[in-house]
């Protein structure tokens, strides 16, 4: 069933250039592990230091891979010194669930 997971992050303001490299880091990263299908990064219009990411996966189980791997856990550990809080995770199926 595919999974849509949303991810919210609310940066401090500066070093938007370091910010955008790691997330197309990840990005990358994501694009090249199994199940991935898509993704996109929304910018909120009056406070742009908040940013959601929508990602689409086969799975919720290929999602959870590549959220537990060492790739992307390195690579958020580094986002989170621009972060003015935790980075917060919706996952959800598309459609109904059957469970």
């Amino acid at each position: 069933m595919i999974a849509k997971i949303i991810i919210k992050r609310k940066f401090l303001k500066g070093n938007e250039k370091q910010i955008i490299a790691l997330l197309n880091k990840i990005r990358t990263g994501a694009m090249s592990q199994p199940g991935y299908i898509s993704g996109e990064t929304l910018v909120q219009y009056h406070k742009p230091q908040h940013l959601t990411v929508i990602g689409t996966w086969q799975t919720m189980e290929d999602w959870q891979a590549w959220k537990k791997s060492r790739e992307r856990e390195k690579l958020e550990n580094m986002l989170q010194v621009f972060q003015d809080g935790p980075t917060l995770y919706e996952e959800y199926y598309l459609g109904t669930s059957s469970q």
